[in-house]
């Protein structure tokens, strides 16, 4: 499989002009969950161009009945963000320490289950003073420690797999 890099700067680009407003193009499924997982899935793509269409295990987004569980879900992008070998952004888990701009951030609220997905704008020595943006509660340049939360997962993005 042929990869290429995860342009960051293109994923950051996009958060910043979307984070505050919705982008027609995309479903807003606040009112269906939250918007958080879709936001940081189109920062994503933003910054990977690429999706991934298997439909059990792919990552991909047609319109709002046509998407993977993995483009809106907290944990099927987890899942899908850690074991894609194929196409698309492919990640890893990783402590705060190595994550860069343009990657993803969940937080637990309740310490069991992830619920929420932010995306990194710019990092610092210590990870709560990370700037992040995010749907559903929209904001843009929030640090991570502004949000009182149980549990927190960073997930880098290695590369895209094309």
């Amino acid at each position: 499989m042929n990869t290429r890099t995860y342009d960051r700067n293109s994923a950051i680009s996009y958060a910043k002009k979307w984070a505050l407003s919705r982008n027609p193009r995309y479903y807003n499924f606040d009112a269906v969950g939250g918007d958080c997982t879709s936001f940081v899935s189109q920062c994503l793509f933003a910054g990977s161009k690429k999706m991934n269409y298997n439909n059990e295990h792919g990552w991909f987004y047609n319109n709002g009945y046509d998407k993977s569980p993995s483009w809106s879900g907290v944990e099927y992008l987890y899942k899908f963000l850690i074991s894609n070998r194929s196409y698309g952004p492919r990640g890893i888990e990783v402590s705060p320490e190595k994550a860069e701009i343009g990657d993803i951030v969940q937080l637990s609220f309740d310490g069991n289950k992830f619920s929420h997905s932010l995306i990194i704008l710019s990092t610092a020595d210590d990870f709560n003073s990370f700037s992040i943006a995010a749907h559903t509660y929209d904001v843009l340049g929030k640090k991570i420690g502004e949000y009182s939360f149980l549990k927190i997962r960073f997930i880098h993005i290695n590369d895209v797999g094309i």
